[in-house]
């Protein structure tokens, strides 16, 4: 625990670095990279000094996806944990808006106040720095202490957050924050964010069972029941049009999908899905034939992160191209889609940051190679490399 005089000093040296008009790299430090990173992007991204809350979306949600169902299954144990320490606990997107949300009774009032609550935008171009965004934005566990943040009516805060990973392909699924008043920070605080993402991920693991896991991004993979399918390309593609098709295809127009004119039998796509379903043990329907286990795809979640603004989000998802070697018409008209959308979003966005990650993982993203070097000054250093990977590619 800190007493009250050390937790006094350093609101006080946080609000000294704040009214310098920019921090040495020294006083960064001191702050915490992170932190200060934070506030630069905030500060550009021109937040209305009169916001106190945070933006609300209307929560109209469809399907569940796998973190919906995980809360569902360990929200009472959430709740215990933030009534037992006066605190609130929310479980962010990967887009940092608010999907549940549990409180004491010592932090409702304040959190409904600057909606801390589902629905409550909190990305960092909305309200600035703050722990749901910065640990979805670093991808660690993080600590917003009192004036650390940007928006001043959470000044009287101090959060605590941690990444939610998927217990499989490790990406990221979301973010849950513990937060209370400053006067009550201690260095336990992230052990206990910590606590509460491994206990939804526990959830995440008993719920995914009968799960069907879907990557088509780079080398495709299928896991079912916790195990990796060995399948043929074309069972691989099945079930991607499948994911595609959630309401089911007949098997005219499944055949006409997946093989367009080439002169492929009827009898031997039926023997694709006789072989599948023996694989799937009753989870593949017919008349018409779907998918009735729930489903997770990495090109699912890509699509619906560009529905949703997240372009971090689907950037990182975006590991390579969309089933590379795929002949059938219709995966590769939904791959050029797909692509077109992912380059319109690289061409609006301003985050170099963001980009050059993005780049790094990806050499052959150009659109992304174009952008930053419409973004970068015609004198900064990263053009040299930048303009070799365009020769290249």
């Amino acid at each position: 625990m800190f007493t009250k005089q050390e937790l006094l000093q350093h609101r006080s040296s946080v609000d000294q670095l704040k009214k310098q008009s920019s921090l040495s790299p020294q006083n960064a430090e001191k702050l915490g990279q992170s932190i200060a990173s934070s506030w630069q992007r905030s500060v550009s991204s021109s937040i209305p000094k009169e916001r106190l809350a945070a933006p609300l979306l209307s929560q109209n949600k469809k399907n569940k996806s796998s973190l919906d169902l995980a809360l569902e299954a360990c929200s009472d144990e959430l709740s215990h944990i933030a009534e037992q320490s006066s605190m609130v606990i929310a479980v962010g997107d990967v887009g940092s808006t608010i999907i549940w949300t549990a409180s004491s009774n010592q932090m409702q009032s304040a959190a409904e106040k600057v909606h801390f609550i589902a629905g409550g935008q909190w990305a960092e171009d909305m309200v600035g720095t703050n722990a749901l965004a910065l640990s979805l934005k670093t991808q660690q566990s993080s600590c917003v202490f009192s004036n650390e943040h940007y928006m001043e009516s959470i000044h009287d805060w101090v959060c605590y957050a941690a990444p939610i990973l998927d217990p499989y392909s490790k990406q990221v699924l979301g973010v849950v924050d513990l937060s209370t008043t400053w006067k009550k920070h201690n260095t336990l605080g992230v052990l206990a964010a910590e606590r509460c993402a491994s206990i939804i991920q526990t959830a995440l693991i008993e719920q995914q069972r009968q799960r069907l896991y879907i990557r088509a991004f780079a080398t495709p993979q299928i896991i079912f029941n916790h195990k990796s399918l060995v399948l043929t390309p074309r069972q691989v593609e099945i079930l991607v049009i499948l994911a595609l098709c959630p309401n089911g295809l007949n098997l005219e127009n499944l055949h006409q999908a997946l093989y367009g004119e080439r002169k492929v039998s009827i009898g031997t796509l039926k023997a694709e899905m006789s072989q599948l379903r023996d694989i799937l043990g009753g989870m593949l329907g017919s008349r018409p034939y779907r998918l009735l286990a729930d489903v997770d795809a990495d090109f699912l979640s890509a699509e619906q992160a560009l529905d949703a603004g997240y372009v971090a989000s689907a950037l990182q998802l975006y590991k390579g191209v969309f089933l590379s070697k795929t002949e059938s018409p219709f995966l590769c008209a939904w791959r050029d889609c797909l692509e077109s959308r992912l380059s319109d979003a690289i061409f609006k966005t301003k985050e170099t940051d963001l980009l050059l990650k993005h780049v790094a993982h990806f050499p052959e993203a150009i659109d992304a190679v174009e952008r930053l070097m419409e973004l970068f000054p015609s004198e900064h250093p990263a053009r040299l490399s930048l303009s070799k990977f365009k020769d290249v590619y």
